[in-house]
């Protein structure tokens, strides 16, 4: 069972920084992929950024490219989300996402292929 831990999140103003991290704990099992998702009241989670954990390779929602930026560091069994010029838009609560089965690899944007969550944290941008 594996257990993800997030930390990082908090109020930063439009323009400015933060980086979100997640801590992976427990037996380990398979992985195919490590995501973000956010998901601002009333609205449905939404994609933005997979780790291909086999490749490396990532890829970003439009909404984030050339701002957000997906890292790991083996070592510490943690993925980080490197968050720069937040707008006012980002403001959600942001999800770290652990994929063990394949659909990690063939449908990495879809939250149901996503076996473990971390609780999320807030991101509030303001104006």
């Amino acid at each position: 069972q594996v257990q993800l831990v997030e930390s990082g999140g908090g109020l930063v103003q439009a323009g400015g920084s933060l980086r979100l991290s997640c801590a992976a704990s427990g037996r380990p099992f398979r992985t195919y992929a490590m995501g973000w998702f956010r998901q601002a009241p009333g609205k449905e989670r939404e994609f933005v950024v997979v780790l291909n954990w086999r490749s490396g390779n990532t890829y970003y929602a439009d909404s984030v490219k050339e701002r957000f930026t997906i890292s790991r560091d083996n070592a510490k069994n943690t993925v980080y989300l490197q968050m720069n010029s937040l707008k006012p838009e980002d403001t959600a609560v942001y999800y770290c996402a652990h994929a063990t089965s394949t659909g990690g690899e063939y449908y990495p944007t879809t939250p149901r292929v996503y076996d473990y969550w971390g609780q999320g944290t807030q991101v509030t941008v303001s104006s």
